[in-house]
């Protein structure tokens, strides 16, 4: 359905986006991963014929959205990382507002303002002016600004952040009829590796303007198949224990959280032995030391060497 060909976008010395080539299928959700800073938002407003690039192009169905954008406009809904509503009208004002952008007029408009405002929860709201809403029940009319024209693809730029967690739950579930219903295609960043797990067919990770990994979650779980993630719980943990694993030298990455540190080491180390020796020299108490398969943070982590909120 698209299909983004070497496509790269400079800011006077800076190259944001460095000759990314990837692909969307009708019908998938596909996720577009990356720590900030990666080059996401300017691959996204490149896509969605906002920004042009420097080089390469964006294809719609064979054609070129960069040379002739007005055809994969009328099919596509944005859903931008910051709220872009009307705060002094109400939740219907807007719908009507931008449903008139999208040249809906009369019933026909009247019709999907109503269709929408049920699909997000919000028709007994309809009447508040956004200014009182909750940064979730925002979210969630953004969303529904962004479906008003009945899109073919939508695209989702961190559409959960900073919201309360039922709300969050009541978007990716949304997100998932819409695709499975509707056969929309969407393509979703998030900066929670969660919502990735739930929602996405295919991933791309994006990491200081370069495409360093893609494929099916599986695929890309499978970038640490000679490693284990080894994950170590202790009431407590001293700078000496943990200074000890980090300069391990079977060690090849390090996560540390409260009472919870993941060692990722080659497959071939047996690094139980050592984990518990370390412990005993530092006056460690362990909880316990276990295997655990590899997620997505952890692949996320060993590309990027950083967390995705960094």
């Amino acid at each position: 359905m698209i299909e983004l060909v070497n496509l790269t976008k400079e800011y006077k010395n800076v190259k944001a986006v460095k000759n990314l080539s990837m692909f969307i299928e009708r019908g998938e959700i596909v996720g577009l991963l990356g720590p900030n800073g990666a080059g996401k938002s300017t691959a996204i407003s490149m896509l969605s014929s906002l920004v042009e690039p420097t080089s390469g192009d964006v294809r719609f169905e064979n054609s070129s959205i960069i040379k002739n954008p007005s055809k994969f406009r009328k099919i596509v809904g944005i859903v931008p990382q910051e709220i872009a509503l009307y705060e002094d009208l109400t939740a219907e004002e807007n719908l009507h507002f931008f449903g008139r952008i999208y040249h809906l007029r009369g019933a026909k408009l009247k019709q999907k303002v109503e269709e929408v405002l049920e699909q997000i929860g919000l028709s007994d709201r309809r009447k508040d002016v956004v200014k009182k809403f909750s940064g979730g029940m925002k979210r969630r009319l953004n969303i529904g600004v962004a479906m008003l024209h009945d899109p073919e693809m939508i695209i989702m730029d961190e559409p959960t952040v900073g919201i309360d967690p039922q709300s969050r739950n009541y978007i990716l579930e949304t997100v998932k009829r819409l695709n499975e219903e509707r056969n929309m295609t969407v393509l979703y960043t998030s900066h929670y590796m969660e919502e990735v797990e739930f929602l996405c067919d295919r991933i791309y990770i994006m990491d200081k303007g370069d495409l360093i990994a893609s494929g099916t979650k599986e695929e890309i779980k499978k970038i640490l198949s000679s490693e284990n993630t080894i994950a170590i719980k202790a009431d407590r943990f001293n700078k000496e224990f943990l200074d000890a694993l980090q300069n391990h030298p079977s060690v090849n990455r390090i996560t540390i959280g409260e009472r919870e540190v993941l060692i990722i080491v080659p497959r071939a180390v047996n690094m139980f032995s050592e984990v518990i020796k370390i412990a005993e020299e530092y006056g460690i108490e362990l909880v316990s030391v276990d295997n655990k398969a590899p997620t997505l943070e952890d692949v996320f982590l060993h590309l990027t060497g950083r967390a995705l909120r960094d």
